[in-house]
Parts: structure tokens; sequence; C-alpha cells
């Protein structure tokens, strides 16, 4: 379990520095502070999800002006999640050393830095090059989010405060594709500026939110190796999957090959039976945990394709305006809004073996219905009928897969396990989104020519949603129909299971207790 220490910096930075700061972990969530605290970690999150998804919408007028080609838009939008995946597992663990307000303002402060810098970028290497930056600031802030709030507020109120981030958060990154489309209209540069005023209100925020670390924490060596060879899998794996397709896969690319698939199996072996590992190598022996960790990998990472490229083809190929084509994704938040929770409640009476049977092939379907979008596409008989299938099928996934990774493990390493399950839908989505479409031939120009890109489109939905569907059927052939228990050990705090989609990616969510 973790022995909270609450920090007074009242008492740290001297009279009159930080007035009214609580230093109890004791806040009342409907008291003025907890709604500080509230405020504070929800605006944060929300300029993560934003960015995930705005950039998406604004891709093609962007590649216009920057003169990117396919692999480079690529890069624009794996680039963000390359060092977010790979660093977001050592961002908690900075946290609990250090303090988790004091990395989450450092996480705010550096993505409205690298927010701005996205917005003078000046070519697209520069562009990719602080993309790379904003990950970096999105992996030490995401973490702290949610800690903030579990060791911030009473017990009683932390499952209500976990709830409303969930909920506020995924409006955040639904909200995402209209904002784009909206800001896309004056300049595809105001898609990074929009973050700014929400950092700055963040952190003058934090100033009333109450510090806390791990004390366990703060013996433990920090596991920068690990961090390094995550950093060279995932990267040497990103290089070699989008830049290979575009020629005959030369030396560089094959070198990065080698260097991603040496540092995968490196990593693994560093993490095993290694105290404060960075990945919790040992809790994939436990079957459902293994089980539920490939769903995630396989499902999240197909979907990741098709947020990717949909609203690019339908401003390339369609020929929909950047808000028409933001809003095309909306009814997918208001059936996640709408049934999420009580799948989730499904999923805990019976079982997540149903749910994610079914739900993987119902979005798979969705998928392939997006294959009748072409020149001149209808948002009435083309597009909504995909959109509202595939929200069925996602609605179904989210909860349980969340459940189904978080259900069996203990309680003192849920935090763990959610950040595991955290980085690996992450990891799934950069992997498929650098490997699919250049397997299926979007590559050179093709993302900014309708007459490649449509043929391509359709031939990377039918890929993306072959791999969700066997995404599915590993869920039947792999998982036990074993509902979740409400037994607990007397005195013992069940821990909050929470699942939110953003930018298409899973955000596991759970207690973390303090004793």
């Amino acid at each position: 379990m973790y022995r909270l220490r609450v920090i007074d910096w009242t008492a740290a930075l001297g009279p009159g520095m930080l007035v009214g700061v609580p230093t109890t972990s004791d806040v009342e969530l409907d008291s003025t502070a907890g709604r500080i605290i509230l405020s504070t970690v929800v605006l944060g999150s929300a300029v993560a999800s934003l960015t995930a998804t705005v950039v998406n919408v604004a891709l093609p007028t962007l590649a216009r002006d920057l003169e990117a080609g396919s692999s480079a838009q690529t890069w624009i939008i794996n680039g963000y999640t390359l060092t977010l995946a790979a660093l977001i597992l050592i961002g908690g663990s900075l946290g609990d050393r250090f303090g988790r307000v004091r990395l989450y303002r450092i996480g705010v402060a550096w993505f409205a830095v690298a927010s701005l810098l996205c917005a003078v970028a000046w070519d697209v290497p520069s562009l990719i090059g602080f993309r790379l930056l904003q990950g970096v600031g999105g992996a030490l802030l995401t973490p702290g989010s949610l800690a903030i709030i579990e060791t911030s507020l009473r017990k009683q109120d932390r499952g209500r405060g976990v709830g409303l981030w969930s909920g506020i958060t995924g409006l955040a990154g639904a909200a995402g594709p209209l904002l784009g489309g909206l800001l896309v209209e004056i300049s595809w540069r105001w898609v990074f500026v929009v973050n700014i005023p929400i950092a700055i209100s963040v952190l003058i925020l934090s100033r009333w939110t109450p510090e806390s670390m791990d004390p366990d924490a703060a013996d433990a060596p920090l596991d920068t190796v690990g961090a390094v060879l995550t950093i060279a899998a995932l990267g040497g794996a990103s290089y070699a999957l989008i830049e290979g397709p575009n020629g005959t896969f030369s030396t560089l690319e094959v070198a990065c090959a080698i260097v991603a698939v040496c540092s995968l199996a490196a990593l693994f072996r560093w993490q095993r039976g290694r105290d404060h590992a960075m990945l919790p190598v040992d809790l994939f022996a436990d079957r459902t945990f293994a089980v539920a960790n490939l769903l995630t990998f396989i499902i999240y990472g197909g979907m990741g394709v098709m947020f990717f490229l949909l609203s690019v083809h339908l401003q390339v190929t369609a020929g929909w305006a950047p808000l028409r084509a933001g809003v095309a994704l909306l009814p997918v938040t208001v059936l996640m809004l709408l049934l999420s929770s009580r799948m989730g409640d499904l999923a805990q009476r019976i079982g997540p073996r149903l749910p994610l049977t079914i739900g993987p092939i119902v979005a798979a379907a969705g998928m392939l219905l997006l294959t009748r979008i072409g020149p001149g596409a209808s948002l009435i008989t083309d597009v909504l009928p995909a959109v509202i299938v595939f929200g069925l099928g996602l609605s179904a996934i989210v909860a349980p897969v969340t459940s189904a990774a978080l259900g069996g493990v203990p309680d003192n390493r849920a935090g763990a396990a959610s950040g595991a399950n955290n980085a690996v839908a992450r990891t799934g989505g950069l992997l498929a989104v650098a490997a699919i479409p250049g397997l299926v031939g979007l590559t050179g120009d093709a993302l900014s020519n309708p007459e490649l890109l449509e043929p391509g489109f359709d031939r990377a939905m039918v890929v993306s949603a072959s791999i969700v569907a066997a995404g599915g059927i590993c869920a039947f052939l792999l998982l036990e129909d074993k509902p979740e228990t409400e037994e607990t050990t007397p005195g013992s705090a069940q821990p909050h299971r929470h699942g939110c989609p953003v930018d298409g990616q899973l955000t596991s969510i759970s207690g973390v207790r303090s004793a």
C-alpha cells in the first residue's frame, strides 16, 4: 500500500506563499478546495485529450501548408504517441518519488511550451520534433492527474471524483474533432495555440492542490535503463514500419528493426524480478491480466488506424470541410456516454468474455461500413450508419476490458496494472498506425491524393477490422466466464475502476490507496 506523505508547501516556501493550500488528504469533493483540485486535474488531462484528437482533423490542411507526404503525416501523429507511450510508466514513478503535483505542473508547463513550438513550426522536421516534446509533457502529466485525486480527496469521495474526471476528460477528447474543425478554419496552428491558455489555468489552480509522494519510492532507483530500452524498442519499430514501405528497406531501416527487437527482449529480461520495475512483468503471469492486455493491444491497435485515417479520408476523398469531418465521430461519443457504464455493470455480473467477444466484432462491422465512403459521401447514408455501429461496439469494449485487466490484480498492485494497461493500449495504436498505412499502399503523397487514398483507405479498414474482430475471437477462446465478486478483505478498500476512451485509446483508471 502507498503511505502518503503530504508536503506543507506553505511552510517550505515561507510566509505568504500559497496561502490556503490544503495539507491533508481528506479534502471533501464538494468543498471549494475539492472543486479546485478536480478542476486542476480535469483541465490538465483535457489538454492531452484535445491534442490527441484535434491534430487528426487539421492534418490535411497542415500537410498542404508544409508539403508533408504520407510518412511525414504519420510521424506528425505518431511522434506524440511515441514519447507518451514510452515514458508514461516512468512518468508515474517520477511523480511518486519527487511529488505528484510537482511533476504534474512540470508536465503541464512542458506541454504548453511544446504546443507553442508546434504552433510556430516552420517545416515538417521541426513539427515532428516538437510533437515528440509534446509527448514527453503528456507522459509527465497523465499519470499524476488520477494520483492527485486519489491522494487528495477523502476516501468516500474518490470514486465520484474519478468518475467525474473520466466523464469530463472523455467529453474533452470527444470535443477535439469539433474544436479542431472550427480552429482549422482560422489556421491549423491554432489547434496547438488553444492548449496554452488552458495550461496556464492549470498552473494557477495547482497552487491550491496538496502535494503528495510515496515515501517508499524516494530511496528506490529510477528505472532509467527500462525507459531507454522502451524508447529504443518503440522508436526503432516505428521508424522501420513507417519508412520501410516507402522504399526497399534500407540498411538503416533494417538496423532499426533489429534494434527494436533486441531492445524489447532486453527490456523484458531487465524488468523480470527487478524491485520497483517500471514495467510490472510479474503481473503478466496472471492469465486474465495477460489476456486482457493482449486484447487491449490488438483491439486498440486496429481502431487507432481508423481514428487516424477517417478525418483525412473525409476531407481529401469526400471533399468535406474540416468542421464537418470533425462532427462525424460525435455519435460515437454520445453512445459511449449512454452505454459504457451499463456495459461495465453487465460485465461485472456476467464476466467480460461475452461483451469482449461481441463488442469487437460489432466495432469491426462498423469499420467495414466505412468503406462505403467515397467522393461526395453523405453524412446520413454513408457515414452515420457506420459510426453508430462502431460506437455500439466500442461501448461494449471499454469498461469490460478495463475490468478484465484489473479485476484479478491485488489491490496494492492496481496502480501498476493500470499504468501497464494504459501503456499497452497506446503502444498498440502507435505500432498499428505506423505499420498498416504503409502496408496497404498509403505511401508517398497518397494521403493527399483522393485517387490513391480511397482504395488505400478501404484496404486499411479491411485489415484493421480483421484485427479488431480477431480480438473478439481471442476473447471468446481465452477468457473465462468469471464475473467479478464484491468480496473484499475486511477493512480493505475496493479500487475504483473506470474506462474512458481518449483519442481512440484506452485510459485505464484504478484506485491508488493511502494508508
